[in-house]
């Protein structure tokens, strides 16, 4: 597994070593902070819940063991922040909740390699905006945050075979998406 030296520094915390978690903090707070801005815009909320992810983390009597650091902490973040937001009343929530509608993937997000041009940048932006909240929500974990098809399940709670289904579904949508795009392109030039 790729992660493997986050695992120890999770076995080092859960026996109690507070530079393990700090470590843990360090190295998971811009992949915590980028997943839940998928989720809630608002910077100070965010921040926020990943202090109190971490506080309350430190101060469990049992942490969970756990094979994936990442996924772990990526859930738990999920599950925090949708929690907060639901106390704060916002009025989105239940289609957030459901379906993840504040779920929105940014040009940021696609800086894909360095010969890419922005047109065929902003080509997959735009494909993968058509996509369904689920879809555009399981191609930034695997792509974008590596994740695993164990880990993704995980995050999202839903089995490994529907992932597997659900990343197929999403990639076969953005070609048939794409492929009618540049059809359209040739047939007009």
């Amino acid at each position: 597994m790729k992660h493997q030296p986050d695992i120890q520094y999770w076995q080092n915390f859960i026996q109690g070593d507070r530079e393990a978690l700090g470590w843990l903090f360090r190295e998971y707070y811009p992949d915590l902070y980028r997943y839940g801005h998928k989720i809630c815009q608002d910077t100070a909320i965010l921040e926020d819940c990943i202090q109190e992810l971490f506080i309350e983390l430190w101060q469990s009597k049992n942490p969970p063991p756990t094979i994936s650091v990442k996924a772990y902490l990526l859930k738990a973040m999920k599950y925090k922040l949708l929690k907060i937001l639901r106390k704060k009343g916002n009025t989105q929530l239940h289609s957030e909740i459901s379906d993840h509608s504040a779920f929105e993937i940014s040009y940021e997000d696609f800086i894909i390699g360095k010969q890419e041009s922005e047109e065929k940048t902003g080509k997959v932006v735009q494909a993968l905006n058509q996509l369904t909240n689920r879809q555009k929500e399981i191609v930034y974990l695997k792509f974008y945050q590596n994740l695993g098809y164990e880990e993704i399940s995980e995050i999202m709670n839903i089995n490994y075979q529907v992932a597997r289904n659900l990343l197929y579904q999403a990639v076969k949508a953005m070609k048939k998406i794409l492929l009618r795009h540049y059809s359209l392109l040739a047939f007009l030039l």
